[in-house]
């Protein structure tokens, strides 16, 4: 029993530590909402989760050192909700961000994006009126675009030299218009006519050189911020991947303490039933 106790309170000492990063990858993902992503809601959950752990780390470790049954039983049950919820929202974050990916375009190293590649609840989401004229305002105020300018021994960067960057899926989409409109590069954030025949992509009309305006309207840019998203919540899955196994491991340790505790609380010697004490066999091997 002691052995059981000793080694759930080290396991979830350590769980209170990896609560840590998970925590950290919601406050990462709330920094990036506010500069890059600007889609705010989607944190909340992961902070919550991991502010349920710690907690939850905290009685379990309590419970474990102190032998409190009633602790160890509330601590199970928390720690299977917090699980239960750790694995649906690992699960909803690959579903919404299971579609849609760059565009590889002739001649350029970029990827440009297209919201046809989306669908689904984020996409809806994202592309509705009531939010977009907030994450595009967000974008706006971030100044992605304007800090696009290059120069080389003072010079600005060549329309070649452009060409070769690996862009930010907001940068590709949002600072730019698509390739297939036939806009002639100027510099990074000014593009104009083309002597050719205008796509017949809808993007195309909304290209505005207003550095207020660019392709913050456009569905390229509405693409782009989904495909950061998509970026965003992978890398942050995978802490949630190895975490979620590491609680399943300390849940089921845990669960072990716990029975040993009520046998320890029933007077029970270990490896024999109460009914067998209640009840002793008449016949001795």
């Amino acid at each position: 029993m002691r052995t059981s106790n000793h080694l759930i309170g080290v396991l979830n000492f350590l769980t209170f530590l990896l609560s840590v990063p998970i925590l950290g990858g919601g406050i990462w993902l709330s920094s990036r909402a506010n500069n890059t992503d600007c889609l705010k809601f989607l944190q909340w959950p992961l902070i919550i989760i991991g502010v349920s752990i710690m907690v939850v780390s905290l009685a379990g470790f309590a419970g474990a050192c102190y032998r409190n049954t009633f602790l160890m039983r509330l601590y199970l049950v928390v720690m299977f909700a917090v699980i239960a919820v750790l694995i649906g929202f690992i699960i909803f974050a690959y579903v919404v961000t299971d579609k849609g990916s760059g565009r590889r375009v002739m001649n350029r190293a970029y990827l440009e994006y297209s919201l046809e590649d989306y669908s689904g609840w984020l996409e809806e989401r994202v592309a509705s009126d009531s939010y977009w004229g907030k994450i595009g305002s967000c974008i706006r105020d971030s100044k992605v675009c304007a800090k696009m300018g290059r120069t080389i021994n003072e010079v600005p960067e060549t329309a070649e030299m452009f060409y070769l960057r690996h862009l930010t899926p907001i940068q590709s989409g949002c600072c730019k218009p698509p390739t297939e409109c036939g806009y002639v590069y100027q510099n990074e954030t000014v593009w104009n006519l083309g002597s050719g025949l205008m796509g017949a992509n809808a993007d195309c009309t909304r290209w505005s050189n207003d550095q207020e305006l660019l392709c913050y309207a456009c569905d390229s840019c509405k693409a782009g911020v989904l495909a950061s998203l998509k970026k965003s919540w992978r890398k942050v899955s995978v802490i949630n991947i190895v975490v979620m196994i590491l609680l399943v491991i300390v849940y089921i340790v845990a669960y072990a303490a716990y029975r040993n505790n009520k046998r320890m609380d029933n007077d029970e010697p270990y490896g024999e039933a109460r009914m067998t004490k209640a009840q002793p066999s008449a016949f001795h091997l």
